[in-house]
């Protein structure tokens, strides 16, 4: 069982991966080259006195080594979106082994609950942002992001899977409490790119994500499914 997950996993986030970084290169990246193009502008009109303050930590990271628009930059989005989606699949497979779906649609569901656990609800706190873009301190966006994906993740489950309504009240409970509580804010808000490239950005990201999810549930069922025996609809899987 355990070849079986890591097989399925490995060969959907392969899938997956090729489809997101293609997505990425043809909506995606357009949009962030094109916001770069207002942050080295703001870097070029600095004080020339505020270069020479902070000039050893611009030589070091002029030393560091970062892709190149190109080839270069889509190999390591690839590289990046290859370990992402084969780790989000095997999640994905691993919860195949408590219910499995037994058509492809059924996966895309899979697929789409984790879009809403992983993208979608921590999107609403914190959106995608451009480079440019103010932000509160890393590691408390961190925290915020990590607590509202489980929260999701278990309010989901409770809203799905629960029968007594008591676990469907502590489902909403989960899935709204992370918003009342509110994603951690810069303290001033400001951007270099313009609102309306912001606005693409944020929907272009959620949308080739929800894609992303949909294929790979998608993917990760038909595969499990070709590789297991026959299952009754409605019955759980073996667990090993």
């Amino acid at each position: 069982m355990f070849k079986h997950i890591v097989t399925t996993a490995c060969y959907t986030g392969a899938i997956a991966a090729l489809l997101l970084t293609l997505m990425q290169s043809l909506w995606v990246t357009p949009l962030i080259l094109q916001a770069e193009t207002y942050e080295h502008a703001e870097v070029a009109v600095q004080p020339a006195h505020d270069h020479a303050a902070g000039s050893h930590e611009h030589q070091h990271d002029a030393e560091a080594w970062t892709p190149q628009d190109g080839w270069q930059r889509t190999l390591s989005t690839f590289g990046g979106d290859l370990v992402v989606a084969i780790g989000f699949a095997l999640m994905l497979t691993a919860l195949f082994n408590l219910r499995a779906p037994t058509r492809v649609w059924q996966g895309v569901l899979w697929g789409l609950a984790g879009y809403a656990t992983f993208c979608l609800a921590p999107a609403a706190g914190l959106p995608p942002e451009l480079p440019g873009t103010a932000a509160a301190e890393l590691s408390s966006r961190q925290d915020w992001w990590g607590a509202t994906a489980l929260a999701t993740a278990l309010g989901l489950a409770l809203l799905v899977f629960g029968r007594h309504w008591s676990l469907k009240v502590i489902a909403m409970v989960l899935l709204v409490l992370p918003h009342l509580i509110g994603a951690p804010q810069p303290a001033e808000h400001h951007s270099l790119a313009p609102e309306a490239l912001q606005a693409q950005f944020r929907l272009t990201t959620l949308l080739v994500n929800a894609v992303f999810w949909a294929a790979m549930g998608g993917v990760a069922a038909w595969w499990f499914r070709r590789q297991s025996p026959a299952v009754p609809a409605g019955e759980f899987a073996p667990l090993g």
